[in-house]
């Protein structure tokens, strides 16, 4: 088995690898996922009342 063809085998299957995640990524059964994780940083997410108080009093002693 030559080197070349190996590259040739390996240019093969790579290209195979390529086509199938083109593939996965544009079928219709990944719209509503990829939709999904595309409105996460949207997402509205519930404040975290604790953590601002504790700032707070933190920024006051620096003051004082």
């Amino acid at each position: 088995m030559d080197i070349n063809v190996f590259r040739g085998l390996m240019s093969v299957v790579l290209l195979v690898a390529f086509l199938s995640i083109v593939y996965w990524a544009y079928s219709k059964n990944q719209k509503k996922p990829f939709d999904e994780a595309a409105n996460l940083p949207f997402a509205d997410e519930p404040e975290n009342n604790h953590n601002q108080g504790a700032s707070s009093s933190l920024e006051k002693k620096k003051h004082d």
